[in-house]
């Protein structure tokens, strides 16, 4: 799935957009608007970095999740719990079930 990916400095913003996996959490083919990678290194490894979060989007409709970034390789992802989530979550929005009607439903179909 296509994701916005926002790295948190102190007092800037680095936007990239990437591709998040949504059965392994890993998020590949990151490119980054206008900043460049090779001069300065990646946000996380500077030390005003703060962190980073990621927003899928439809329809208007978003999504914000907190994403890991590896320090040591670098890559970026999403742990396995917060994959879950973003999971229920998107499904929800997207589909446009309220809270309560994911619950209502969730309880018509649990075993008493």
């Amino acid at each position: 799935m296509p994701i916005v990916i926002t790295d948190e400095l102190t007092e800037d913003v680095v936007m990239s957009t990437g591709f998040l996996d949504l059965a392994s959490g890993e998020i590949r083919q990151i490119e980054y608007e206008d900043y460049d990678l090779s001069t300065q290194g990646l946000p996380s490894d500077r030390e005003d970095y703060e962190f980073t979060s990621g927003i899928l989007s439809n329809n208007g409709k978003d999504v914000e999740f907190r994403v890991d970034v590896n320090k040591t390789t670098g890559r970026y992802s999403v742990s396995p719990s917060e994959l879950l989530e973003v999971k229920s979550r998107a499904a929800a929005l997207f589909a446009g079930i309220t809270g309560q009607e994911m619950a209502a439903i969730a309880s018509r179909k649990s075993p008493r």
